[in-house]
């Protein structure tokens, strides 16, 4: 039993490590001011229900990763996204993301498999939202493959990760830093601290979460904690973007 959590450590510690290191698209960020979006994975109806009125009160919008294979499910998250809340995605000036349609694990899943359920994924968005397209990915569940990194470069501007830190100098369109919300304890001063510092670097922060709701699951937030994040996050003077917005703003190149 130790040997199996001993390798079982050493094999995520090997998958970060390349995620990071390898099959990198580097960009020197030439944004003039620090930048701020706010994503959701899954896209738990609560998200753009709760999550995305929250942002709109305050004069911001959503990136919302989606996976059209859970649609109408139930999952871990919360549940997931009905066919009627597509139309208010775009409606209310948030945007969509690929969360791939199978919702692949981006560690275990080979990438020929993954490149296919992105496809998949963009053939949903067209017949369900044909007014919509996928400017970028967020990796579900764990860092990239070096050779999924490659592939989905093809398809997207930039690709969207974890790490609990911003970007900042050059970063790695495969691969952006995010915050996970949920993993900072509800601890708000930890949130105010990461944004301080984002502003100070003159860096893009990228908060992400699940559902927003009064009893989350463990990997989304409660609505008062958010709104605390939204309006500290406006407060700041960072500039609130989409993540495709974001993107422009930093330089990058289209995918």
């Amino acid at each position: 039993m130790e040997i199996q959590k001993l390798w079982g450590r050493l094999r995520g510690k090997y998958r970060r490590t390349a995620a990071l290191l390898l099959a990198r698209r580097p960009c020197r960020m030439q944004n003039r001011a620090p930048l701020i979006s706010f994503t959701f994975d899954d896209f738990p109806r609560s998200a753009l229900l709760t999550g995305g009125r929250i942002l709109e009160e305050h004069g911001a919008a959503g990136t919302y990763y989606t996976s059209f294979g859970l649609m109408g499910q139930t999952a871990p998250t919360g549940e997931i996204f009905h066919r009627e809340d597509l139309p208010l995605v775009l409606g209310r000036g948030h945007e969509f993301g690929c969360h791939t349609f199978a919702h692949c694990h981006a560690s275990d899943t080979p990438a020929a498999v993954f490149e296919r359920s992105i496809l998949e994924n963009r053939q949903a968005l067209g017949r369900l939202v044909p007014a919509a397209t996928f400017k970028t990915l967020s990796y579900p569940i764990g860092c990239p493959r070096p050779g999924t990194k490659r592939r989905c470069a093809r398809y997207f501007s930039g690709c969207r990760e974890g790490g609990q830190t911003y970007n900042a100098g050059v970063t790695d369109l495969n691969n952006l830093r995010a915050f996970f919300l949920e993993q900072s304890g509800d601890d708000l001063g930890a949130v105010k601290r990461i944004i301080d510092a984002n502003c100070r670097a003159g860096g893009w922060l990228i908060f992400a979460t699940h559902d927003v709701s009064d009893h989350p699951t463990r990997f989304g937030c409660r609505p008062a904690f958010f709104e605390e994040v939204v309006r500290y996050s406006v407060d700041s003077g960072a500039g609130l973007l989409l993540v495709s917005a974001a993107l422009d703003a930093v330089g990058a190149p289209q995918g």
